[in-house]
C-alpha cells in the first residue's frame, strides 16, 4: 500500500524469486554430491534457493528500487564457491586451493600448516589448532557479504544510476532444509507454527544499538563534528546546569549514574528522543540498511553512515525438525505493519482468514497479506485513517509477505 500521501512513489519494495547458483567452472575433481543436487539445468552443476525480500526506503525510492532488483544476485554470487561444500556432509575446507574457480579439496588432505611442514611427533599442541565451521554459518557469511556488496554497489552507482537515499533490507533465503532470514533494519519477521509466535529478527534503532553507537563515537570523537556528544542524558542540559549532577549512561552501562556536568555535555546527544520519535544525531531513526552514503546532519558537513551498518543479523529456522501444517506461515512485513499491530494481532489475522479457506487453496495466503496490510491502514475517517479500535492507522507504505511452511 503507498501510504498517507507521503510519497508520490512506493518507497517500499519487494522481489521474490528463485535462483540457480551455478558452481565455478572447475578444471579438476569433484567432490561427491551428498544430495543428488548434482547436475541441474542441462548438465549444469548447482542448486537452487527460494528467495523474498522487502524493501523499506527513506528519503527516495532509488536504493530500494536497486536492491530490489540485485541483492538476490550478490547471494547467489557468494554462493557459488559453496556449491560443491554444501553438498559434501564432511567439514567445510579451513583454505580453498589457489586456482579461485577449482573444487575445494578433501579437508583429511589439507596442508597442517601454511609452508606444508610435518609438525614433530614430540609437539604436543596446547589447545585446538582448528576451529569446526558448520555449513550454515557458510551460508550466513555469504548472506551477510552479499549485503555488503549490494551496498559497496549502491555507492559506486550513486550518481550514474541517480541513487537517492537508503532502505531497510529483510530478506528470507530457503536453502535445503532451511530458511535464513536476513534484517538490517526495522522491518520484522514472524514464524506461526500450531499458533505459537517464533520471531525470527529484532528492529534494528538508535535505542536497540544504543551501545554500538556510543562506542564508535568514544573510538572516534571527531565522527561528532564537534557538535554532538556521546553520553547520553534523560534530557537536554541547560547552560545554567554547569557544575551540577545530572543522570546520564555512557557506551558501558546499561543502567543509570550521575555524573558532575561540564562544558561539553551541553552538546546535541548522538542520540537523541524515545521509541519511533529516536535519532540518530537528530536525523536518521534505523541504524541499519542499504545506501546513506550522501546522509549528513541538517546544514552541516558531518557524515552519519560510519554509524550506519550496512550488515544484517541473520537468523536460521530448520523446517526438517518440525510437521508443518498448511496453517504454519512465514510473515515478512516493513514497519508499516509492526507500527501498529503486534505480533500477536498479526498471528489472530493470519488464523481467521487461514480457517476461512480450504486448506488447499493456495490463494488463502494472498487474502492473508492483503488482510494484515488493509487493516493497518484503517479505514478514511473525518479524523483521518483509523483503525478498528478508532486508533490512527499506520501513516507509512505497508508492505507484507505470507510464506506458507
Amino acid at each position: 500500500v503507498i501510504n498517507a500521501g507521503k510519497s508520490q512513489h512506493n518507497e517500499d519494495q519487494a522481489c521474490c524469486e528463485v535462483v540457480f547458483v551455478e558452481r565455478r567452472t572447475s578444471p579438476r575433481g569433484r567432490l561427491p554430491s551428498r544430495e543428488g543436487g548434482g547436475e541441474l539445468d542441462g548438465g549444469r552443476k548447482g542448486f537452487y534457493f527460494h528467495y523474498w525480500a522487502l524493501f523499506d526506503g527513506h528519503a527516495g525510492s532509488g536504493a530500494a528500487v536497486m536492491a530490489s532488483k540485485r541483492l538476490h544476485l550478490h547471494i547467489c554470487e557468494q554462493l557459488r564457491d559453496l556449491v560443491d561444500i554444501l553438498q559434501d556432509a564432511s567439514p567445510p575446507p579451513i583454505c580453498l586451493p589457489h586456482d579461485a574457480r577449482a573444487s575445494p579439496v578433501e579437508p583429511s588432505r589439507m596442508p597442517l600448516a601454511e609452508d606444508d611442514r610435518e609438525v614433530p611427533n614430540d609437539a604436543v599442541p596446547r589447545f585446538h589448532l582448528e576451529k569446526a565451521v558448520s555449513h550454515e554459518s557458510l551460508v550466513i557469511g555469504a548472506i551477510e557479504n552479499a549485503f555488503k556488496h549490494m551496498d559497496d554497489q549502491i555507492e559506486r552507482e550513486r550518481a550514474s544510476q541517480r541513487l537517492s537515499g537508503g532502505c531497510c533490507a529483510l530478506t528470507a533465503v530457503y536453502l535445503m532444509g532451511k530458511f535464513y532470514v536476513a534484517n538490517a533494519g526495522d522491518s520484522r519477521a514472524i514464524i506461526i507454527r500450531n499458533g505459537e509466535i517464533i520471531p525470527m529478527s529484532r528492529e534494528f534503532t538508535p535505542e536497540t544499538e544504543r551501545q554500538r553507537l556510543q562506542f564508535l563515537a568514544f573510538l572516534r570523537p571527531e565522527l561528532l563534528g564537534k557538535e554532538f556528544t556521546h553520553l547520553e542524558f534523560p534530557r537536554r542540559i541547560q547552560p545554567k546546569e554547569l557544575g551540577k549532577k545530572m543522570l546520564y549512561r555512557d557506551q558501558n552501562m546499561n543502567g543509570w549514574a550521575y555524573k558532575k556536568i561540564e562544558e561539553d555535555d551541553l552538546k546535541f546527544p548522538l542520540i537523541y528522543g524515545e521509541g519511533k520519535k529516536a535519532r540518530v544525531m537528530a536525523t536518521i531513526g534505523v541504524t541499519r540498511g542499504l545506501g546513506d552514503h550522501d546522509l549528513k546532519v541538517f546544514s552541516s558537513n558531518i557524515h552519519i553512515k560510519p554509524f550506519l551498518s550496512c550488515f544484517p543479523e541473520v537468523r536460521v529456522y530448520d523446517l526438517t525438525q518440525y510437521e508443518h501444517c498448511p496453517d504454519d506461515v512465514l510473515v515478512l512485513g516493513t514497519d508499516g505493519l509492526w507500527d501498529v499491530t503486534n505480533d500477536k494481532e498479526v498471528a489472530n489475522v493470519v488464523m481467521e482468514v487461514l480457517t476461512s479457506y480450504e486448506p488447499n487453496d493456495p490463494c488463502r495466503y494472498t487474502m492473508v497479506a492483503q488482510e494484515l496490510v488493509v487493516r493497518s491502514r484503517g479505514v478514511l475517517k473525518e479524523r483521518g485513517w483509523r483503525l478498528a479500535n478508532d486508533k490512527l492507522g499506520s501513516g507509512d507504505d505497508i508492505s507484507v509477505f505470507v510464506i506458507p511452511l
